[in-house]
């Protein structure tokens, strides 16, 4: 036989609920914070890493017969003016980067470049019509 729950049962059920998506979204916010707070940094990874890494992200989108992988999205934050100059298009954007994002052109720069691996910096998503974070794009087609 089936029974009925108590209204006292049900909103303390509804106070559980909404304590538990509370706590997810604290700890949701806390993630973002700690990765934003790791990339707006340098990695301090040699070259040898990096291009220890590169290959295995290369390899894995290769054998996926992918000729594009995006290796990084990051809030348009850890530009210098938030990612509009990325927007827009504009001669000298590449300055605007910080962290991370910036150390990976780098990197592209003196060892992918000089092989034919093309890097995008392109806005990846505009929640509510507002500029959101940026995509970096490696392509090897």
């Amino acid at each position: 036989m089936l029974k009925l729950l108590s209204a006292t049962d049900l909103q303390a059920k509804i106070a559980q609920a909404e304590k538990d998506r509370v706590s997810a979204v604290n700890a949701a916010e806390a993630e973002k914070k700690e990765f934003i707070d790791r990339i707006s940094k340098p990695s301090g990874l040699s070259d040898d890493q990096l291009v220890e890494k590169a290959s295995l992200v290369i390899a894995r989108a290769v054998d996926n017969r992918l000729t594009s992988v995006e290796v990084l999205r990051f809030p348009n934050s850890l530009c210098t003016d938030m990612g509009r100059a990325i927007d827009q298009g504009e001669a000298g954007w590449e300055e605007t980067l910080t962290g991370i994002p910036k150390e990976i052109r780098q990197f592209w720069q003196r060892h992918l470049e000089p092989l034919g691996y093309d890097l995008k910096y392109q806005i990846a998503d505009r929640p509510g019509g507002v500029r959101g974070d940026v995509a970096l794009v490696l392509s090897w087609a």
